[in-house]
């Protein structure tokens, strides 16, 4: 059933259609909402710590007034390109408020509703997303370079984090452990990574199976006219809620905490990406490029390109920043340890649908037993899309995941110090569970 939370979540998705761009300005929209949202409910219903703002309100106060005008304020400093009728959304929200509230609590709701959206909007001022950050493509083996496009959001690792201290805060080693670029290229592990992608990512290739094509289109919406990675996690989100019967102001704890790992994990997936000296080419580069990387265990394939696949053109593409680390996987990761955490277990069964509009996958579900499950599928899809090495994904998994453990132990918790019912073990503390990790060349089934 839609609450008021999950009814400004499908505004949020219908926006991220509309306005496409990559996942950063995605995630930030989305953290500015859901958390101006929450600040809005828990200070009408005060029973965890405020994100930024506890604003005096009475408890007698709307709750659909308040996040009607909390959503609305913030989506339109967020999204200021939109052409979503954000103003009807809202007039729409306030029809539904039940019969019988009085103009009072609507009144009330709706000032708590804007103090919350205005905090918020006024933390993100000036945070970096603005910067026009330009960016020098590399010319060195190994160094990224354009495959269709620009770079993309070259300025987010200077963006101010939601949770974070700093955006390297969760900054994942350097690849195999190599600190030289020039001693990567030429290792085993680097070998194994390029030639495993080159089999099994190429667009025609023989030795994927129709199962893996599936799962790497179910997990790419990546195309404009989607709700992008993001959004395909708050369905996700929204329909464990409903699983286990989350009421408003659940829903409102809930859906922040996956917000704000959105926002955030873009961050440590862009920091890794552009603020070392990193900036991994992808694996199409990479593949056609193989005479330059000093390793005798590649080779060029000059004809070699990923299944990815541009829905109006029918090209095969690849995302326009560097390989290092997995955007997907550190999102799924983040927001399966926050699932995790939040419901304290790992082992919830759901159904996860895709918008990725290839149509193999048109209508297509895929059935998961454990937020963790889904995540390590989210990321290994990528080597099957011809779009990542191994350990892109495999590093994206274990920061995303730390990640989620960090914002669960230090944001919005219980007032009392008890974690008490489907938000942790009881004592105030949260089910930890060792960092998965998906070693080259395994299958995650």
């Amino acid at each position: 059933m839609t609450d008021a939370v999950t009814r400004w979540n499908n505004v949020l998705l219908d926006v991220i259609r509309q306005v496409g761009g990559p996942p950063g300005p995605i995630g930030r929209g989305s953290a500015m909402m859901h958390g101006a949202i929450y600040d809005a409910v828990n200070s009408i219903v005060t029973t965890h710590e405020p994100y930024l703002i506890q604003v005096p309100a009475p408890s007698t106060a709307s709750i659909e007034a308040a996040c009607a005008h909390a959503a609305h304020d913030t989506l339109v400093a967020a999204f200021p390109s939109t052409t979503i009728n954000l103003v009807k959304a809202r007039k729409d929200a306030l029809n539904a408020i039940p019969a019988g509230t009085s103009a009072t609590a609507i009144a009330a709701g709706k000032a708590v509703g804007k103090a919350a959206a205005l905090a918020m909007v006024q933390a993100r001022t000036g945070d970096g997303a603005d910067v026009n950050l330009p960016y020098v493509t590399g010319t060195q083996p190994g160094d990224w370079r354009e495959t269709g496009a620009p770079a993309a959001s070259p300025n987010w690792p200077g963006v101010t984090p939601f949770t974070m201290e700093e955006g390297s805060q969760f900054r994942p080693p350097r690849p195999g452990g190599y600190q030289s670029k020039t001693e990567m290229l030429a290792s085993t592990e680097y070998a194994a990574q390029l030639n495993e992608v080159k089999k099994l990512g190429r667009f025609d290739s023989s030795s994927r199976t129709a199962e893996q094509t599936k799962i790497a289109f179910f997990w790419a919406n990546d195309a404009d006219d989607t709700y992008k990675p993001p959004g395909q996690l708050f369905e996700i989100t929204q329909t464990v809620s409903a699983l286990r019967g989350l009421d408003v102001v659940e829903n409102a704890r809930l859906f922040a905490l996956v917000g704000l790992a959105m926002g955030d994990a873009a961050l440590v997936a862009w920091d890794a990406k552009y603020a070392t000296d990193l900036d991994l080419w992808r694996p199409v580069t990479a593949i056609q490029l193989a005479n330059s990387d000093g390793n005798s265990a590649t080779s060029v394939d000059a004809s070699w390109e990923p299944l990815a696949t541009d829905p109006d053109t029918g090209n095969h593409v690849t995302p326009p920043f560097p390989a290092y680390t997995s955007g997907h996987a550190t999102f799924g990761a983040a927001h399966a340890g926050v699932m995790r955490l939040y419901f304290g277990t790992d082992n919830v069964t759901f159904t996860a649908k895709t918008e990725d509009p290839n149509p193999l996958v048109n209508g297509v579900t895929r059935a998961f037993n454990s937020f963790t499950e889904a995540a390590r599928e989210n990321a290994r899809s990528r080597i099957y899309l011809g779009v990542h090495f191994q350990w892109d994904g495999d590093h994206g998994f274990l920061s995303g995941t730390a990640l989620a453990e960090y914002i669960m132990a230090t944001r919005l918790r219980p007032l009392t110090g008890s974690a008490a019912g489907a938000n942790g073990n009881g004592d105030g503390t949260f089910l930890k569970a060792p960092h998965p990790y998906v070693s080259v060349g395994q299958e995650v089934h």
